[in-house]
C-alpha cells in the first residue's frame, strides 16, 4: 500500500512539474506571468518594454505634481516634482518580473509559479530625486526670501558720532534646504501635492554698539587738491567721494574702492573727464576718480591699515608725489583695497570743499602716542621723452591742432617712516612704481577736398617735426586767403562790368 502512494505521489509531482515547465515555456522569456504588479499596476502578460513603458508612463504623470517649498516666515514656491528631478530609480524590476518561474532548476520554477499563482507578487516601484535639481530651485526660486542683515552702523553730523542700530536678516540654507527636500521626497512623500518645509537660518548683523561707541580717533587723515580740474573731472571727485563717505568697517572686513564707487555711469552720477589709457589722455566717464582713490590710499597708510592691493597708474600724477598713488580701472581689473587689521570698526569719512578732498580715518587709537609715521617719496629714475609724436586725424578738417603734454617717465618707491620720540627707529619700503614716459602728441586734422592741399600736409606729418607742420598750416591758410581775396576780387570786378552794361 505505502509502495503505491508513494507512486501516486511521484506521479503528480512530475505531472506538475512539466505543467510548471509548459507554463513557463508558454509565456517566453521576455513576458511577465500573470499575477506580478508594480505598485498595484498589472503587469501580467505584457513584455518587459510594454512593462517598462506602462511604469514610466506612470512616473511621468507623477511629475506634473506640485510640490510646495515652505519658509518660516510664510512665504512659498511651488513647482513640480518634475522640476526637482523625478526620476524612476530600479528599472531592473521588470526584467527581475519576467524571469519569475523561468530560471533555476524545475523545481524552483514550479514554487515560483505556484506562489505567484496563490498569492501574486509586487514589486515597489522606487523613485529617486536629482539633488543637483532641487539646489537649482533652492537656489534660483527660493533666494527672493532672503533678507540680509543689516549691520549697525556709524554716521557723523557736526563732529559728533551716532550710532544706527543693526537689523537681523534671514538666510535660506541652500545646502540644508536640499537635505531636507530630498530626504522628504525619497522617505516620507506618499505621491500626492506636498509641502515641504525649508530650512532656514538668522543672518546676525555685525556690530555691537558698545564697540561704535568708542569709535572717536582720527587715525589717518589726508587731502590732495584738485584745482587746477575742469568742472566735470570735480563733479566726478566729489561723487566718488560721497559714495565712500559715512562707511563703517569691521575688524577683518575688506573694502575694495571699485565696489563702494562702481558703475561708472551716468546714472550713478559720473561725467566725461581726461583719464589715462595706453600712454594716452583720453575722455572716459568717471575721469577723476583715481584722485579719490589716492587720496584715500594715503590715509590708510597713515591709519596703518593693511594695504592689500594697490597700483600705481601709467602714467605720472601731479597731486601726489610719485609712487604715493593708488590707481582703479575697470577695463584693467585695477582696484584699491585694504583690510580693517585693527580690533575695531572704522569710519571712513570723505568731503570736498574749494575743490580739495579729504578723507578721515576713524577708529580707536592703540598706538603709543610718543610714535609716529611719515611717508617718504624716493625717485630712483626720470625719464625725459626725447621725441614728439605728430598724429593725422581725418575727422577733423585742415587746420585743427590738438597738442597733448608731454609725460615724463619715473621709477619711484615709497618709504614707510618710523619714529619714536623724534628719532628714526624703522624705515620700510612701501611699494615700487614705473611710470610711462609719454611724448607730446600733436593731433592734425586732414579732412580736405583739395588733393593738393592733402598732399602738402601729408608730407609735412610725415616729417614728424611740429614746426614744419605749423609752418605748412600757416601757409595754407595764407594762401587760402589770398585764393579767397582774388576770388572776392574777380566777383566784384565782375558784377561792376554787369553792371555797367546795364547802365547802372
Amino acid at each position: 500500500m505505502r509502495k503505491f502512494q508513494r507512486l501516486l505521489l511521484c506521479l503528480a509531482a512530475v505531472f506538475f512539474l512539466a505543467a510548471a515547465k509548459q507554463d513557463a515555456s508558454a509565456a517566453g522569456p521576455n513576458v511577465i506571468p500573470s499575477g506580478v504588479t508594480a505598485d498595484g499596476m498589472d503587469l501580467s502578460g505584457l513584455t518587459q518594454d510594454q512593462a517598462s513603458l506602462a511604469i514610466q508612463t506612470y512616473v511621468e504623470q507623477l511629475k506634473s505634481l506640485p510640490v510646495t517649498l515652505q519658509e518660516q516666515n510664510g512665504g512659498s514656491v511651488t513647482v513640480t516634482a518634475g522640476q526637482l528631478g523625478l526620476a524612476w530609480k530600479n528599472m531592473q524590476i521588470v526584467q527581475e518580473a519576467a524571469q519569475i518561474g523561468k530560471q533555476g532548476n524545475i523545481v524552483k520554477r514550479y514554487k515560483e509559479l505556484q506562489d505567484l499563482a496563490h498569492k501574486g507578487r509586487d514589486f515597489h516601484i522606487e523613485l529617486d530625486f536629482d539633488r543637483n535639481a532641487i539646489g537649482g530651485v533652492v537656489r534660483e526660486k527660493c533666494s527672493q526670501f532672503n533678507v540680509e542683515a543689516v549691520d549697525a552702523q556709524l554716521t557723523r553730523s557736526n563732529g559728533v558720532f551716532e550710532v544706527v542700530e543693526g537689523r537681523s536678516g534671514y538666510m535660506v540654507d541652500v545646502d540644508a534646504s536640499v537635505s531636507a527636500v530630498y530626504e522628504y521626497l525619497t522617505g516620507q512623500w506618499d505621491r500626492q501635492a506636498c509641502s515641504v518645509n525649508l530650512v532656514g537660518a538668522v543672518d546676525e548683523p555685525e556690530g555691537r554698539a558698545e564697540d561704535l561707541m568708542r569709535v572717536k580717533d582720527l587715525l589717518g587723515t589726508f587731502t590732495t587738491s584738485y584745482a587746477s580740474s575742469g568742472s566735470d573731472r570735480s563733479k566726478n571727485v566729489a561723487n566718488g567721494c560721497s559714495l565712500i563717505d559715512g562707511t563703517t568697517l569691521y575688524p577683518g572686513q575688506t573694502f575694495s574702492t571699485y565696489e563702494a564707487v562702481k558703475p561708472f555711469t551716468e546714472e550713478n552720477g559720473y561725467y566725461m573727464a581726461g583719464s589715462y589709457l595706453n600712454g594716452k589722455v583720453v575722455d572716459s566717464i568717471g575721469g577723476g576718480i583715481c584722485q579719490v582713490s589716492t587720496t584715500l590710499y594715503n590715509a590708510v597708510l597713515l591709519a596703518e591699515l593693511e594695504v592689500t592691493e594697490r597700483h600705481n597708474h601709467s602714467m605720472i600724477v601731479t597731486y601726489v608725489d610719485p609712487s604715493a598713488d593708488a590707481a582703479i580701472a575697470e577695463s584693467s581689473g585695477k582696484d584699491f583695497q585694504f583690510v580693517n587689521n585693527t580690533a575695531y570698526p572704522i569710519y571712513i569719512e570723505g568731503y570736498t570743499k574749494d575743490k580739495r578732498i579729504t578723507f578721515n580715518l576713524y577708529g580707536v587709537e592703540t598706538r603709543d602716542p610718543a610714535r609716529t609715521v611719515s611717508y617718504e617719496s624716493e625717485v630712483l629714475e626720470r625719464i625725459e621723452p626725447d621725441s614728439e609724436v605728430i598724429v593725422a586725424d581725418a575727422s577733423q578738417p585742415v587746420g585743427f591742432l590738438h597738442t597733448s603734454a608731454e609725460h615724463i617717465g619715473y621709477k619711484a618707491q615709497l618709504w614707510k617712516v618710523v619714529k619714536e620720540n623724534g628719532v628714526e627707529v624703522s624705515r620700510e619700503k612701501v611699494n615700487s612704481s614705473n611710470y610711462q614716459v609719454s611724448p607730446r602728441t600733436i593731433t592734425v586734422g586732414t579732412a580736405t577736398s583739395d588733393a593738393n592741399i592733402s598732399s602738402v600736409l601729408a608730407a609735412a606729418i610725415a616729417s614728424n617735426n611740429s614746426q614744419i607742420v605749423k609752418d605748412t598750416l600757416a601757409n595754407i591758410q595764407a594762401t587760402q586767403e589770398q585764393l579767397a581775396q582774388i576770388e572776392a576780387a574777380q566777383e566784384a570786378a565782375q558784377q561792376a562790368a554787369q553792371d555797367a552794361a546795364a547802365g547802372n
